[in-house]
């Protein structure tokens, strides 16, 4: 089949956390078989601060943040088997919204996939007045990268067709044990970009830990965090690109996952870096949420933590030895069960659900 995504950026992951998850499940796609055009806007930055050259799994468009541009990729876009518009592009996402629907024909399937269905959810929920509510029931389809049965719910009250949990994963091309790096030696690493509805979850499961464990060395990465004050003994390395992620992951002697308010909130929504830092053999902290057991299983495979105060229990309790052991087993479940080839594997199914069943052939005399 041939799809159209219309994203965030697929060669860039600046100020993208969905990058990781774009690439993952479309170079599986391409394995499968399919192709894939994904179309994104040259908009905050993200061609600046590529880590990626364009892929050989997949055609990838940049175009002019400009509502002429955008009207031109719908209309070249017009013939794709599967027309998927993800949330948060950043730029007229309206105008795509309302532009992958106008392409609907009898023999596709449009796609609305969230890739932050909490905070899409609670922006509808909040406003009745919110256009893209009477934009649900018309999709054909709504895939998230989360939110389990809670979404599903939530979606299928708002008219959805059909809500599908889609769920972040490995890909093992780009994420996989390497040698430590001493720059990024310490006891407990974090990676994040600096966000409204994390910063106080960063400020209570990182820096409090940080304080509690004065002779300990945590790192910081991600971007605009450089303002904030943090304990001396916090290490701030600002943005980290992929390329840099594995080595990230496992120099320090654990690494900690913070979900962002609204995640939490849902459960059943495990970030990229969960399956980013299974991938690599690191040991994972991860901040308490409904549904972790489903992936990775708690005190053998991720620990798991209340607040600042259990992040560092577990950290001082942490030999060298339960740390890897952890890691080792960390990697093995996600390569079992929760690669990206297992979502592409999914999909597959699911739109072979879906997929019209094209009309016989004329009898020919």
């Amino acid at each position: 089949m041939k799809f159209a995504f219309f994203g965030s950026s697929l060669v860039s992951a600046y100020w993208n956390g969905a990058a990781t998850y774009y690439r993952g499940l479309i170079r599986h796609l391409h394995e499968l078989g399919h192709q894939v055009t994904f179309y994104e806007p040259d908009a905050y930055g993200r061609q600046a601060h590529r880590d990626m050259d364009d892929p050989d799994w997949a055609r990838v468009v940049v175009y002019p943040a400009t509502t002429d541009a955008t009207h031109a990729m719908l209309d070249e876009a017009a013939g794709a088997d599967v027309i998927v518009k993800t949330s948060g592009v950043g730029v007229l996402d309206r105008t795509l919204e309302e532009g992958v629907l106008s392409l609907k024909r009898p023999d596709n399937i449009v796609i609305f996939w969230d890739v932050d269905a909490p905070a899409t959810l609670d922006s509808v929920h909040s406003d009745p007045r919110n256009p893209f509510r009477r934009l649900i029931p018309r999709f054909d389809l709504i895939c998230t990268y989360g939110g389990g049965a809670p979404v599903v719910n939530a979606y299928t009250a708002l008219g959805a067709r059909h809500c599908e949990p889609v769920y972040n994963a490995l890909d093992p091309h780009t994420h996989h044990p390497v040698p430590r790096e001493g720059a990024f030696a310490g006891d407990l690493g974090f990676l994040g970009n600096r966000l409204p509805d994390r910063e106080a979850r960063v400020e209570r499961f990182f820096l409090a830990a940080a304080e509690a464990l004065p002779g300990k060395r945590f790192l910081l990465g991600g971007s605009g965090w450089g303002d904030k004050r943090m304990p001396t003994n916090v290490s701030y390395v600002g943005h980290v690109y992929t390329r840099d992620h594995n080595a990230f992951n496992v120099s320090p002697r654990a690494v900690l996952n913070i979900s962002r308010d609204s995640m939490a909130r849902y459960g059943f929504s495990p970030a990229t870096r969960v399956f980013e830092a299974a991938g690599a053999g690191a040991c994972l902290i991860t901040d308490a949420w409904e549904g972790i057991e489903l992936f990775l299983e708690p005190g053998k495979e991720v620990l798991v933590a209340n607040g600042g105060d259990e992040v560092a229990a577990h950290l001082e309790g942490l030999t060298e030895e339960r740390a890897r052991a952890i890691g080792a087993a960390a990697l093995r479940r996600v390569l079992a069960e929760h690669t990206y080839a297992h979502r592409a594997r999914q999909l597959e199914a699911l739109l072979a659900g879906r997929m019209p069943v094209p009309a016989p052939l004329a009898a020919t005399a």
